[in-house]
């Protein structure tokens, strides 16, 4: 029986034309700036979500922090929905890397409103207050279940952060999604935003890499930051050019992995959250006794809570597989 890994997206392996265009690389020094391959898909990155500039990393947890750690610093502050990827899925790094502090706050699905933001902001004006310095916005949400932002209440949060005088960071690892599922183009989603971070080896199925895109001024500051917590590469046009390849190849080819989804949760009869990208969360009864069920059956998902689970559609799941995937998972519910 072969496994049916649908545990994330970043599961995925290089594809045999992506493999390719690795062993052909053109390589540099990047610490240099002098990788053709890395700077051509810096360039191609910045251009395509209407930056002027951007800096290639090794993980969304990097891409993410160096662009926060750019906007706010020892005291300070940021706002942060509470399920965000930031607050719970990179270790503390904003108050162990900057000795900043988050300050959540609660939205549907992960999206919350302007006026959650109004509500919490500081006057500043007094030795008690932390200073606010940001408000980071998850666009697609992976705990919310690839959820995705209203582009209205996007750009209406944003403009309470500028408002205030804070910057906005949008951790874009999955905003391919969010393009595809809507058409709204990656400039359009990414304009309000004075920092974007955005991954390649999640839907777009590249090995690892990720890129911070913003000002030409700020990006100065992001690559001392990349080279301070290790991420100043040498030859890493072997990894660009799989981003390079997945651009390519495999931006539109979301649309497979969103069907993937629909189709899937109108097959097996659990608790959906109404898909809107890749990432399926349904509400069980017993969330790690599914999860053991489900691997005995050859599908592997995950538990995001006692009765929480997680499925992602990604490059390597095909629309073929699904009704088999759904029996596995119908059967798996029986042994429960």
């Amino acid at each position: 029986m072969d496994l049916i890994d649908l545990r994330s997206d970043t599961v995925t392996r290089p594809t045999a034309g992506m493999r390719k265009a690795i062993a052909a690389a053109e390589v540099g020094d990047d610490v240099y700036g002098e990788d053709p391959t890395v700077n051509a898909l810096q360039d191609r990155v910045a251009a395509v979500l209407g930056k002027e500039a951007a800096v290639w990393v090794p993980t969304g947890t990097m891409a993410n922090q160096i662009a926060l750690g750019s906007l706010a610093g020892m005291g300070e502050e940021i706002i942060c929905d509470r399920s965000s990827h930031v607050v719970n899925y990179e270790g503390g790094a904003i108050s162990a890397l900057w000795g900043a502090q988050s300050l959540v706050v609660d939205g549907p699905r992960g999206i919350f409103t302007a006026e959650a933001v109004r509500a919490v902001l500081r006057s500043g004006q007094t030795d008690h207050d932390p200073r606010q310095r940001a408000v980071a916005i998850e666009n697609t949400h992976n705990r919310g279940g690839g959820s995705i932002w209203p582009l209205a209440q996007l750009e209406a949060v944003a403009d309470v952060a500028h408002g205030a005088g804070l910057a906005v960071h949008l951790d874009g690892a999955r905003i391919w999604n969010a393009h595809v599922a809507t058409g709204i183009a990656l400039k359009k989603w990414c304009e309000r935003a004075d920092t974007v971070s955005v991954c390649l080896s999640k839907g777009l199925g590249a090995p690892a890499g990720s890129l911070v895109a913003t000002t030409r001024e700020r990006i100065k500051a992001i690559r001392r930051l990349r080279k301070r917590v290790g991420g100043g590469l040498r030859q890493a046009g072997v990894l660009a050019a799989a981003g390079m390849y997945a651009l390519d190849h495999h931006l539109q080819r979301l649309a497979e992995d969103h069907e993937s989804a629909r189709k899937l949760a109108a097959l097996v009869p659990f608790a959906w959250h109404a898909p809107q990208t890749n990432i399926l969360l349904a509400d069980v009864q017993n969330a790690p006794a599914l999860v053991e069920a489900a691997r005995k059956e050859g599908v592997l998902i995950n538990a995001v809570s006692g009765t929480r689970i997680r499925a992602v559609t990604h490059l390597d799941f095909h629309l073929e597989q699904v009704e088999e995937a759904a029996a596995r998972f119908r059967r798996a519910a029986g042994r429960i």
